[in-house]
């Protein structure tokens, strides 16, 4: 774990008093998983992070939660308050979006030069995000030709953070005689992303809503100029630019 410590300048008590130390850049592996959860959660709401988000997220205990937020609480990375949830500081902000970056440069790269398929990158870019170079990222990016989006669709963020949003919305929300081109999914599941596969749809394709069923808000769709039926749960998982 790299520690940005200018000098030790003395001990107290065998303890060592350290100047010019960003304890900010000492966040471990699970601490920056609890970071990037957090920036995904937040994202639509404007309330902060019920711990019972995060523990369903992360498959974890609730009280585990508690107990990893007042840590980076204390290094200033989140603002946690007992039964209002947590929100991202700046600094806390700045460190996911970095995780972010990279994994889905990560996706790019295992995608567009090792030849994964989009439901296969997930779990290798988890791995691969917490490497510390900042180096390698920029010099990753511009491997790749300064990609804008992952292999999913969504958006990566630049080296300053900055993210470039679309107008989106779900399929779901769709009527009938509407349309609008797939840019993303919500549920980047290998499973689902399989299911997709498996029925021709992918990104950039145009999606024409030909019926939906008052019952169960299931889909009779056209991609490709073929019809399928889908179920509320596959088109609530569907980004739609209209």
């Amino acid at each position: 774990m790299r520690c940005n410590v200018t000098r030790i300048i003395r001990e107290t008590n065998k303890k060592p008093i350290f100047v010019g130390v960003n304890f900010n850049a000492m966040i471990s592996l699970s601490e920056e998983n609890y970071l990037k959860a957090i920036y995904h959660l937040q994202q639509g709401i404007t309330d902060g992070v019920s711990t019972n988000a995060m523990a369903e997220k992360l498959e974890t205990k609730a009280s585990s939660v508690t107990d990893m937020l007042k840590k980076l609480a204390k290094k200033e990375l989140v603002i946690y308050q007992k039964y209002k949830g947590v929100t991202l500081t700046e600094s806390g902000r700045k460190s996911a979006l970095e995780i972010v970056r990279k994994h889905r440069l990560w996706e790019v790269f295992l995608v567009d030069k090792l030849n994964f398929s989009w439901d296969e990158v997930h779990d290798v870019a988890e791995q691969l995000e917490h490497v510390k170079s900042k180096k390698l990222a920029r010099e990753l990016d511009q491997f790749l030709e300064y990609p804008k989006r992952d292999p999913h669709g969504d958006p990566i963020p630049d080296a300053e953070g900055n993210l470039k949003i679309s107008h989106k919305t779900l399929l779901s929300n769709l009527e009938v005689g509407q349309d609008g081109y797939l840019i993303g999914v919500k549920d980047t599941s290998s499973d689902f992303l399989k299911y997709l596969d498996k029925n021709g749809i992918s990104l950039g394709q145009k999606i024409e809503i030909l019926d939906k069923e008052n019952f169960d808000n299931s889909m009779l769709i056209k991609v490709n100029r073929k019809e399928m039926r889908i179920s509320l749960l596959v088109s609530s998982n569907i980004y739609i630019k209209p």
